[in-house]
């Protein structure tokens, strides 16, 4: 295959920058991006602490923010454990979920009858309650195991990186082909220099949805049986107990995992772009 015919090809991304600067559209910048989400929540944070400490009308269970970090600092090993449990299986559910997504969009969008025969199959999966398909897991594999929670993180990450990733290898326009057909590349070739590259933007942004969704599904099927461990779990006794600022604490512990997920995928996710841009 040519280089000139490898040139002609749209990176992922460029139409788009293109009809935004035709727009005149200004970006904002990047320390922006950054700033406004911290400012954003400590004014949430202030708000909270005037309403529980100075107006001290707020619910008995909502503690001040400041009781909740002293919690969070002093129970720090015991929270440490049950958040690398809950990590673990959702990183587990997340990985799993996308490689099977992967898998079967790919089949999908080679071959027309079995796109037919999974869409019914990952629009069921796409309305399974957790809190209904949780107890029924926890039951079938043991009480003491984790795979039915790594089973309901699977399930939340599949959905949104095979729809991602099945519309991302349909965005190949047949003309492309047809330039790489007639300058006698391979499969591969098409796969590599077009396929892929077309495709990857849509499966990185299905790995940034997923990866939230991972975290929410694993410590929502910690909430309903299973092993005495993880953030769900102790959210849900604590605050049965009355131990309000220790179950935000493990509440706070739950949003670590989801913005340490959340940012890293992310940055992969900006880091392919920038680089399919170069």
């Amino acid at each position: 295959m040519t280089d000139s015919a490898t040139a002609t090809l749209p990176g992922p991304g460029r139409s788009a920058d293109r009809g935004a600067a035709a727009l005149g559209e200004r970006r904002l910048p990047g320390w922006l991006r950054w700033v406004a989400p911290v400012v954003v929540g400590a004014i949430i944070v202030v708000l909270w602490w005037f309403w529980v400490d100075v107006l001290g009308t707020a619910p008995r269970m909502l503690p001040s923010p400041f009781a909740i970090l002293e919690e969070f600092v002093r129970r720090w090993p015991i929270i440490a454990q049950d958040m690398a449990i809950t990590a673990t299986n959702a990183l587990i559910g997340l990985v799993v979920g996308s490689l099977l997504a992967m898998l079967f969009a790919g089949l999908a969008a080679a071959v027309r009858p079995i796109d037919g025969m999974l869409a019914p199959l990952v629009a069921a999966l796409a309305v399974i309650p957790i809190v209904a398909i949780t107890p029924i897991l926890n039951t079938m594999f043991g009480a003491s195991s984790q795979f039915g929670r790594q089973a309901v993180a699977t399930i939340a990450a599949f959905i949104p990186v095979f729809v991602n990733v099945l519309r991302g290898l349909r965005q190949t326009r047949p003309v492309h082909r047809d330039l790489l057909r007639a300058s006698a590349a391979s499969g591969w070739q098409t796969f590599r220099f077009l396929t892929l590259p077309t495709a990857l933007p849509y499966l990185l942004t299905g790995l940034r949805i997923a990866s939230s969704l991972a975290v929410i599904a694993a410590l929502v099927a910690e909430y309903f049986g299973g092993p005495a461990d993880g953030i769900g779990t102790a959210i849900a006794t604590y605050a049965k107990s009355g131990r309000a600022a220790l179950a935000w604490a493990y509440v706070l512990g739950g949003i670590v995992i989801g913005l340490v997920f959340y940012l890293v995928t992310s940055l992969l996710e900006r880091l392919a772009t920038r680089r399919s841009q170069g």
